[in-house]
């Protein structure tokens, strides 16, 4: 995922705070996950496993007693986790991008 620091054309709505963004306001754009703020761009945040979008951190029930520098740099965001299985989604997904993983199961 790369995002790209711009200057928003057209109003949008952050990914991780939800509050508008204005046109004209800098801000941070990832193709096919949408816009954030640049103050929100300084927030760690960690990418779902599955859809491989952000895993939505800045709410998470566990984000007080998260190390985001110390856990696996994959999670599992909202959306995913309300998916039938979520757990054997999260497993193919992760092997798939991490063929040495799957051949040592």
């Amino acid at each position: 995922m790369s995002w790209r620091k711009i200057t928003m054309k057209f109003p949008g709505k952050c990914i991780v705070c939800n509050e508008k963004i204005e046109k004209d306001e800098i801000g941070f754009w990832a193709k096919d996950i949408g816009v954030k703020h640049e103050k929100c761009a300084e927030i760690k945040e960690l990418t779902c496993g599955v859809c491989g979008g952000p895993a939505g951190c800045p709410t998470c029930e566990f984000r007080d007693s998260c190390d985001l520098e110390r856990v696996s740099q994959i999670c599992i965001c909202k959306k995913c986790e309300a998916r039938t299985d979520p757990y054997n989604l999260y497993q193919k997904s992760v092997m798939k991008k991490f063929r040495l993983l799957s051949s040592t199961a």
